[in-house]
This record gives C-alpha cells, structure tokens and sequence, in this order.
C-alpha cells in the first residue's frame, strides 16, 4: 500500500512538473482587432486560448488582440520580425504598405468570389511564404479571407456612378486607386474609426467585409448596402523563424497541421458569415449571425460587375505593378507567370 502511494504522489509530482513546463514555454501572440467580429471571437480568439490542445503541443498562447496593444496593423510583421511576437494574424492590406508584393493576391477585381479567391490563394501561397520569409524573417502558416468587401454609403446611391465626388474609406492603396478612378475621392481610415467617421461626414460611404460592417455597428449610420465585391480581405498567420526553428520537426508538423485545420475552418465561416450577413443587413430571413437591420439594397446591375472586373487590367495591376517594381524588380513577371492563366494577363 505503501508502494502504491509513493507511486501515486511520484506520478502526481511529475504531472505536476510536466504541466509547469508546459506552461514556461509560452508563445506571445498578436491577434486581430476585436473590433472586426466574430471571425475573431469565434475562431481566432478561441484557437489561441486553446493552443496547447489545438496543437498537441506543450506550448501555450499569450494572445492579445491589435488593438488592445496600441500596436497599428501596418507595424505587425515589423514587431514579428523584431522577436516582440512570436506568431502574428497578418492584416495584409495594412501589411502591405511595407511589402506590396502581398498585396499582389487581393488586387481590385481579382477575387469576385469565394472559390475564385482559393484558386488565386493557392497559386500565390508559395510566392506570398517565399517573399514573407525573405523580408522578414518568417513563415507563413496560412491565410483566409474576411469575405468580398462592400459598399455602405450614407447618401443615397444606385450604382458606382453615383461615387463620383464623395469620399469613400478604403484600407489600401490598391483600393483607393481604384476609387480614384471612378471619380470619388478615397479616404483612407482605420476599420475601428469608420463609423464615427461615416457619423461625422469624414466619409460618406466605406468598403470592408459585410459581417464585419455589420458587428461594428455601420448601418446604424449608413443607409444604403451595395453588395459588390472589390477585394477579399486576406488575413492570416505567420510565426518568427527563429521560434519556428526551436521546435523539432515533429513539433512544426503538428502545429502547422493545426493551423491548416484552423485556416480551412475560416474559409467555411467566412462565407457562412457573409451570406447571413447579405440578408441581416438589409433586414432579411434567416439572420442568425449578427444584427438585423434594415438597409436599402442597392441592386448590383452587370455594368458595375463590368467596372470591378475591368479594374484588374485597367487600374490594379498596373498600378500595383509599378509600386511593386521599385523595391521587388521581376515581380510583375512572377506575378503574371502565376496568375496570368486565371486572369487572362500576360
């Protein structure tokens, strides 16, 4: 009896030891903003709260989302590669202002729907990793989108036309070139400051995801929804090399087959997200995932589809290109030879 006791407490102790070293071996964590919804309350936040079991590894999470830090989302993979934060959601519009070529995925136009978002992802992954890990020291562990970017405006509106001369929020440059374009004026502003501004009359209409708009409270002070699609919104993940590089082969197996299961399950979400937010915005049935309210409609017609298809070798890849070329030369090549045969551009 005595025997088994002694066993018990030498098997309690090691438990003990097993789980405090679990716990000393803690990667920091910058997550997206809380302002953006679900997408991060009910899946980001809840994987890296988890992280040990999602993973199977003996490692916890300290994870803080942006915009509890003070940390702006263009300086995210500047604090990755500097060793403040171990593992990074990547907001790649912001991102992009230090690294264009990440942008080359999500070009105005490009991505007209979800699974032609995938077919781009896909082909642009391996050169989106390379160019991450080159100019900053990390890997990329995947990406997922927020949904097709849209129109909310407080001024009344029935297509693109009616854009010419107001100010628009865009979150890019891409974007706002594109705005440029049809005459309005772009206004570039924080996702977490837009519906104050849009209250204000800082700008009378915005661009960003439909479920997103939605749980930060933008029709409540905007009036009409145009569901056209302009970017995607790709967002993700990426770990410092050097934490990548402690950890064993079989480690870095585990965790990024847990990443690819998490990355996977956000694209179902996203577009599960963005249909019942089609219908909730415009006070429709089922709404089941945020707020119904009661927005007017504006009827997307196959002249303005033409516009936003149009733009990828009229506006946005031309001017991408060229701001891509000054500090990444050979991209515009690399960036035709890998998407070329889904957009026609040679």
């Amino acid at each position: 009896m005595k025997r088994f006791t002694i066993a018990l407490v030498t098997a309690g102790m090691m438990a003990t030891s097993s789980l405090a070293l679990a716990a000393e071996k803690s990667f920091n964590v910058l997550g997206q903003p809380l302002a953006t919804g679900l997408i991060q309350k009910n899946k980001e936040q809840p994987f890296f709260e988890n992280f040990a079991e999602n993973t199977g590894l003996a490692i916890d999470a300290n994870y803080k989302p942006i915009d509890v830090t003070g940390i702006k989302s263009e300086e995210t993979l500047r604090v990755l590669k500097n060793g403040l934060f171990d593992i990074v959601s990547i907001r790649t519009a912001q991102a992009a202002r230090d690294e264009v070529f990440l942008l080359g995925q999500d070009l105005v136009g490009l991505n007209p729907t979800y699974e032609k978002a995938r077919q781009v992802y896909d082909a642009y992954k391996p050169h989106f990793a390379a160019r991450l890990q080159e100019k900053f020291d990390a890997k990329l562990l995947g990406l997922w989108p927020f949904g097709p970017q849209v129109l909310f405006c407080k001024p009344e509106i029935s297509g693109l036309a009616d854009l010419k001369g107001k100010k628009v929020r865009v979150y890019d440059q891409n974007l706002s070139q594109f705005i440029e374009s049809i005459g309005a004026t772009p206004v570039p502003i924080g996702f977490s400051e837009v519906q104050q501004a849009l209250s204000r009359g800082v700008t009378e209409c915005a661009i960003t995801g439909a479920s997103s708009a939605n749980t930060a409270g933008w029709p409540e002070v905007t009036e009409y929804f145009m569901p056209i699609g302009f970017q995607v919104g790709f967002n993700g993940y990426a770990i410092n090399m050097k934490t990548w590089n402690k950890l064993s082969p079989e480690e870095q197996e585990k965790m990024q087959a847990a990443f690819d299961k998490l990355v996977d399950d956000i694209w179902v979400y996203s577009e599960e997200l963005f249909e019942d937010a089609l219908r909730c915005n415009v006070g429709k049935e089922p709404c089941t995932t945020v707020t119904k309210y009661n927005m007017k409609e504006v009827p997307v017609n196959e002249e303005d589809l033409k516009i936003v298809a149009d733009a990828v070798k009229t506006v946005s890849f031309p001017t991408w290109s060229e701001t891509c070329e000054k500090n990444y030369p050979g991209c515009t090549e690399l960036w035709k030879k890998v998407l070329g045969p889904l957009t026609g551009i040679e």
